[in-house]
């Protein structure tokens, strides 16, 4: 019995350390662009002053005239009326961010999309960057599919799967068997290879609770297949606007109309849909939602008559839709304030140093072996 023991504890630790050694830069690569991530907003604005947000002045909101004046601003600066605009809600002054999704060939929206900054007013376009072409969301597109799309993706996620073994795996074999003093030691004047493992367990059972919740959530981010297995949230409406008259309503008519149909909400984004049948969208923060940036509740209001055409609001779906709104702000340390979004930056370095003190043991435990293996 024994021997049975001690024989699946070194096959969990051989599936720990190969796989260590197959994942462990990819999982430096995510946990440090994680980091650098958890402040995107704040270290983009400081390398692109023009367009920065001014904190103690108020932004647009719900019955603001900014938004329809930025669209005749972008008409103006030729962007196809066609395409589709998500004008960020922030709540402060300064720059107003938007994403433009051009009209593709075949009328939908898969060409790359651009990063508009407007005036506070408006009435002019600060700054025009695609995405994935400045630095943070480059950072951003690497840190989510590796540069490659759905297959990097997909590459992302499943690999995540793994990483959520090697931590499980590395808790395993770290398990005391005997005193939980001894487990926690760290030997000062102990050999360097033993100051090494020390340093890997100690670093590896101090972070693993929040990397596992780091890394699960990134899967849920990055397989719409786990979540929907996982947690089967309610699925978000997508209705279709009617023929009408052909002519658009204002935005401010729009959110008038979505402010009526969640009063309490805080608006976040203002889709303006591009094609003929698309609706306005506002994505809107109710009460108990725990994301500020990117809440989950949404108004759909028809283009041409006002209408509302269908709501989706977290507060009345299922266990599944509570869960998956605390899946991103749990990921980007965006949950707690500063505290945590600091601790989130930290926590990013870890797998660094768990691979560099791993990798390192590895090697010396290796240089102790070899002479004795050639001397058999």
């Amino acid at each position: 019995m024994a021997a049975a023991g001690r024989s699946w504890r070194i096959a969990v630790r051989r599936v720990h350390l190969w796989l260590g050694l197959s994942l462990g830069l990819l999982f430096v690569l995510l946990g440090l662009t994680g980091s650098a991530l958890v402040f995107y907003v704040g270290i983009d604005e400081a390398l692109h002053p023009v367009a920065r947000s001014k904190a103690l002045t108020p932004g647009p909101g719900w019955t603001s005239p900014v938004w329809d004046r930025a669209l005749e601003t972008a008409r103006s600066r030729g962007f196809d009326p066609a395409g589709k605009w998500s004008f960020e809600v922030t709540g402060e002054g300064g720059a107003v961010p938007a994403r433009y999704y051009p009209p593709s060939a075949h009328g939908g929206h898969n060409a790359p999309r651009q990063m508009v900054w407007f005036s506070a007013d408006g009435a002019t376009i600060l700054r025009i960057d695609p995405w994935g072409g400045y630095l943070m969301s480059w950072l951003y597109e690497l840190h989510m599919e590796l540069l490659a799309g759905e297959t990097g993706l997909q590459i992302v996620g499943w690999s995540g799967v793994a990483l959520l073994v090697l931590l499980v795996t590395g808790i395993i074999t770290w398990w005391p068997r005997g005193s939980w003093a001894k487990a926690f030691a760290f030997k000062r004047d102990a050999a360097p290879i033993r100051r090494l493992r020390d340093w890997h367990k100690l670093a590896g059972v101090w972070s693993a609770g929040l990397l596992v919740v780091l890394v699960a959530t990134g899967v849920i981010l990055a397989l719409p297949v786990v979540k929907a297995t996982l947690l089967a949230p309610d699925v978000v409406p997508d209705p279709r606007s009617g023929i009408g008259s052909g002519k658009r309503i204002s935005v401010t008519r729009a959110l008038g109309a979505a402010r009526s149909a969640l009063p309490g909400a805080t608006l976040a984004f203002i889709d303006v849909p591009g094609t003929v049948d698309a609706p306005f969208r506002a994505r809107v923060r109710v009460p108990g939602d725990p994301h500020r940036r990117f809440p989950g509740s949404y108004v759909f209001i028809d283009r041409h008559t006002a209408r509302v055409l269908a709501i989706h609001d977290i507060r009345h779906g299922n266990i599944g839709t509570s869960l998956n709104a605390w899946v991103r702000p749990l990921h980007d340390g965006s949950i707690g304030g500063l505290p945590v979004r600091m601790l989130a930056v930290l926590i990013g370095f870890m797998p660094a140093i768990l691979f560099v003190t791993g990798w390192l043991h590895w090697q010396r435990r290796r240089a102790v072996r070899l002479p004795s293996m050639r001397r058999r």
